[in-house]
């Protein structure tokens, strides 16, 4: 944000002195009359500022209440001090805008972590399922050899599922490499556990 007040701060000022055409340091209603019925960026930056009676300023019907809440000390005119004021409002309501809008985005993002999550796994677990034939509850060469030959839904998610070993079981020259790699008790099957294990590892690249 710290970037942001400053170029919106110095935009402010830049705005200021747009509409003080006679440089006197304060605007008179005329000058601004002028200037929201002919400079594009003088309309731009007040529609935006995030000041209600900045943006008054832009609105024949509303201008002149605008202008006595501005006006401050009542001299018909605002002054540097009282539009710093008034742009010190605005920025105050952007940072606001910008801090809710990335708390949403957060929000948004945790949820669709959230969602893939679960359906990464539960395609997982599917996957185990199916390659799985005999429901022992582990995985043999045999079996894996099998599905990746047979199972386009198995050669599909082990292809993204984001863990190497995973996806080097599709590859028959380093197959039992990869199976090795993955069958960390070593008895020459991979649990439940083991594919679990190397499911988060893929998850963890996949989020």
């Amino acid at each position: 944000d710290e970037a942001f007040s400053a170029e919106f701060l110095t935009m402010a000022r830049k705005v200021f002195d747009m509409i003080d055409v006679d440089n006197s340091g304060t605007l008179t209603k005329a000058e601004i009359v002028e200037s929201v019925q002919t400079d594009k960026q003088v309309i731009t930056f007040l529609s935006n500022c995030g000041n209600a009676n900045l943006q008054y300023l832009l609105v024949p019907s509303r201008l002149q209440a605008a202008l006595a809440v501005l006006d401050t000390d009542s001299d018909g005119e605002i002054d540097a001090t009282e539009w710093e004021s008034a742009i010190e409002q605005a920025l105050k309501a952007k940072l606001e805008q910008r801090r809710v809008a990335r708390e949403a985005a957060a929000a948004a993002n945790r949820k669709e972590i959230e969602e893939f999550t679960a359906a990464f796994l539960n395609a997982a677990r599917e996957c185990f399922v199916m390659i799985d034939v005999d429901d022992s509850g582990t995985l043999t060469k045999h079996e894996i050899i099998r599905s990746i030959k047979e199972d386009a839904k198995v050669v599909q998610f082990l292809r993204n599922c984001g863990e190497e070993n995973l996806q080097f079981l599709l590859q028959p020259a380093r197959l039992s490499k990869a199976l090795d790699a993955l069958d960390t008790n070593k008895d020459g099957e991979m649990d439940i556990e083991e594919w679990e294990e190397a499911i988060y590892r893929g998850l963890a690249k996949r989020v």
